[in-house]
């Protein structure tokens, strides 16, 4: 065994150095955001706004002060919304954490009974480890850590995307490049500032408890895996909170707004418009956030777990040990160059060049990265080592770990095209979707659903060679490190991902600032190919769901000391048909929340056009803050009953059923939860730009079942209106569920293996 060529002192220099990079770059971007200003500058009339270049604006003879007001004005209410739903939120989150943290060191402290005398070593019993107590505190520790910063991480990009939301729109005056800039550096911020500080608070709180653990590594990175229990648990709030949020305000502004009242979308005379805009940044932005930090955080999290009992964790190899975090490392400096691809290389001049310069951004960040894991691979691996592999150590070279992160990579790549062909409204998927608008919402609606099934197919395809290939090679710690390969972009996809909401907002606020006809087409062309770009972000994170999970469901059998999950008998078998059904129960639970909250939505926007005198002709101004409101009280009540039962289910089978119930049930909502996740986001998608391709009208095919307010343009809405739930709520909340269930099992994992499975022994 040829030891590395990167010593351990570099590895602890590179990792935090890459981490502080990433962040110094997010803070650069975000300079660059701040220099357009959202006040009217007092300035000589020939050189107006600060600016020489000629404005729009000024040809068309609007007064620009008024324009950069109103701007301002609307923002600082969408920022002010977001703000207060957020911290609502995570009150309510912060109890169930503390509670939740009590718990954790209750049940893994009662492993030994609070014994502080140090036990054998559950995978090495010739050697002595640290108690149980300590990894009871530790566990705690780590999970407090993890929750706390994926809500930091969720909260600043919902600051960065209401911070850039009015700039992009005042920016779209100058033209579609200058705008397209400031939206996608806005994503930017967001993604480098996630995956800089994840890493580096989980490199720190290694760093940290090495001090106590000293040599006993298995123990270490045991309690380690509550880091992505914590992120992930916040995810889920995050994500099924602020899903319901938007989707509530959305479909009460769609359904009244434009079916009913025949009012163009974000007018401001919709009482439900800036709940709306709020809800893009709560949502898409907070929620993905904190999703992919989850991710990201579970998958070092099984990686670590599993080399800490193979050869690196034994002979106590620091760096072969980090190569994890070391890949991730290399990711941010890769998606900082590819960033400048799109940011200073090249320059976006017209609407058609927007959706390829975002395409590219993952093409060049794969194909840079395929680079660097080599590289990675080479220096900080031995040439063979072994990994432990349920009960035995298997043999592995270093450029079969390159392959298993490289098929991660390129899978991801995979996933985020085929999302893209079948979301696109470039492609025929979405156009037959749209075609079918002609005969009304019913054909729509089941040529929608067919093609959300049938997304379903390349994905699993791709996801299913990749955990071939990977675990072929080096196991379960393959699979792990096959997911950290799908996430090593994260920056970038981040970016992509935070561009469509900001984008988003950008033409909301153009539409309520009552800016020209001209700019509403730029933010809609720079919104559209976000709308993209959102469902490939969406194919990443339920893509690398089911990577992380399965890594995390082999750490979790190997834990709890099963040696093999054997489907023919029945205490599995009932706990894979319990596990298969849940997504169903939580999608069921989701969908009926956003129903129920919508609802209450459509009742009080057709009230406040019914009773508000002078509404519909613009004259009084609608009650903004009481459909603000109804969002923010629904998502915060109907959070709750999803939430339990994702944390409740594998705490309550785990202690009545036992580890190899628990096994199946794990087995059983992976299989189920991914298909349901990708159909359900990409069916959504698809809708959803149908109704912008009739919309445009850009095609002579798109102008046959246009324009806006025909009777093929209302089948769309409805379309898109049932689709909302679909790709906003359920979908992306599905991938959390798959994740935070393993990650949970794996760390209560020796509270089950000793107390579990109560119903059995009685019986």
């Amino acid at each position: 065994m040829a030891g590395e060529l990167l010593s351990d002192l570099g590895t602890e220099i590179i990792i935090p150095i890459c981490a502080i990079i990433g962040i110094a770059f997010s803070l650069v971007q975000w300079v660059l955001v701040s220099k357009i200003k959202v006040t009217p500058e007092k300035s000589p009339a020939d050189n107006k706004n600060g600016f020489t270049e000629s404005l729009i604006e000024e040809e068309e003879g609007i007064n620009d002060h008024n324009v950069v007001e109103k701007c301002a004005e609307i923002q600082n209410a969408i920022s002010e919304g977001a703000t207060s739903f957020l911290f609502t939120m995570y009150q309510y989150v912060g109890v169930f954490m503390v509670a939740f943290a009590i718990l954790i060191f209750l049940f893994l402290g009662s492993v030994e009974g609070f014994s502080t005398k140090s036990q054998t070593c559950t995978y090495d019993t010739t050697k002595t480890c640290k108690p149980a107590l300590a990894t009871a505190v530790f566990s705690t520790i780590s999970f407090l850590l993890g929750a706390v910063t994926s809500v930091v991480s969720g909260f600043l990009g919902m600051k960065i995307a209401t911070y850039a939301n009015a700039r992009t729109t005042l920016e779209a005056r100058k033209g579609v490049g200058k705008a397209f800039i400031v939206a996608f550096r806005s994503g930017a911020v967001m993604g480098f500032l996630l995956a800089a500080n994840g890493l580096l608070v989980l490199y720190i709180t290694i760093l940290l408890f090495k001090l106590y653990y000293g040599d006993d590594w298995e123990g270490l990175f045991e309690a380690i895996t509550g880091y992505g229990l914590g992120g992930s648990s916040m995810a889920l709030f995050g994500r099924v909170g602020g899903g319901i949020y938007t989707k509530a305000a959305d479909v009460g502004a769609d359904l009244v707004g434009k079916v009913e009242r025949n009012i163009p979308e974000d007018d401001p005379r919709n009482p439900a418009v800036i709940a709306d805009n709020v809800g893009d940044n709560v949502g898409d932005i907070a929620g993905m956030g904190s999703d992919l930090f989850g991710s990201y955080a579970e998958s070092s999290c099984a990686a670590l777990v599993v080399a800490s009992i193979s050869s690196f964790g034994i002979t106590h190899d620091l760096t072969a040990m980090c190569y994890p975090l070391l890949v991730s490392s290399v990711g941010i400096i890769v998606c900082l160059i590819t960033t400048l691809f799109a940011t200073d290389f090249f320059e976006v001049k017209t609407v058609k060049e927007i959706e390829p310069a975002l395409k590219n951004q993952l093409i060049i960040s794969t194909v840079l990265m395929t680079i660097g894991v080599g590289i990675v691979s080479w220096i900080a691996l031995p040439s063979s080592f072994t990994i432990f592999n349920f009960g035995a150590q298997k043999e592995v070279k270093n450029w079969q770990l390159f392959l298993c992160v490289c098929v991660g990579l390129w899978a991801g790549l995979i996933i985020g095209f085929v999302t893209e062909y079948y979301t696109s409204n470039a492609y025929s998927p979405v156009q037959d979707v749209a075609d079918s608008c002609r005969t009304g919402a019913a054909t729509n609606v089941i040529f929608g659903l067919a093609l959300g099934y049938k997304s379903v197919i390349i994905p699993i395809f791709a996801i299913a060679i990749g955990i071939f290939v990977s675990f072929s090679f080096a196991a379960m710690y393959g699979i792990a490190v096959a997911a950290l390969g799908m996430l090593s972009t994260i920056a970038t996809g981040l970016a992509i991902d935070a561009y469509g909401p900001i984008s988003d907002n950008a033409g909301g606020i153009a539409e309520m600032a009552g800016m020209s006809h001209r700019i509403r087409e730029r933010t809609d062309a720079l919104d559209a190919a976000g709308n993209t770009t959102a469902a490939i972000g969406k194919g990443f994170a339920i893509g690398s769901a089911a990577l992380v999970s399965l890594a995390l469901f082999g750490a979790f059998v190997s834990r709890a000391g099963i040696s093999v999950v054997d489907v023919l008998t029945p205490k599995v078998f009932i706990g894979l048909l319990v596990g298969a059904m849940l997504p169903y129960w939580f999608s069921a639970m989701t969908m009926k929340s956003v129903g129920k909250a919508a609802l209450k939505m459509v009742e009080e926007v057709r009230r406040q056009f019914n009773t508000i005198p002078g509404l519909m002709e613009g004259t009084a101004k609608p009650d903004y803050a009481t459909c603000v409101k109804i969002s923010t009280d629904a998502s915060i009540k109907e959070m709750i009953p999803p939430g339990a039962l994702v944390m409740l289910t594998p705490l309550i089978v785990g202690i009545f059923f036992g580890v190899e119930t628990l096994s199946g049930v794990l087995a059983g909502a992976l299989v189920s939860g991914v298909q349901i996740a990708i159909s359900a986001s990409n069916t959504g998608g698809a809708w959803d730009n149908a109704k912008k391709y009739i919309e445009a009208g850009v095609s002579d095919h798109a102008k046959s079942l246009g324009p806006k307010g025909s009777d093929p343009h209302k089948a769309a809405v409805i379309g898109d209106t049932i689709g909302d739930p679909l790709k906003d709520t359920s979908g992306p909340s599905l991938n959390i569920l798959i994740k935070l269930m393993a990650v949970e099992s794996l760390v209560f994992a020796p509270f089950f293996a000793t107390h579990g499975g109560l119903l059995f022994k009685l019986f």
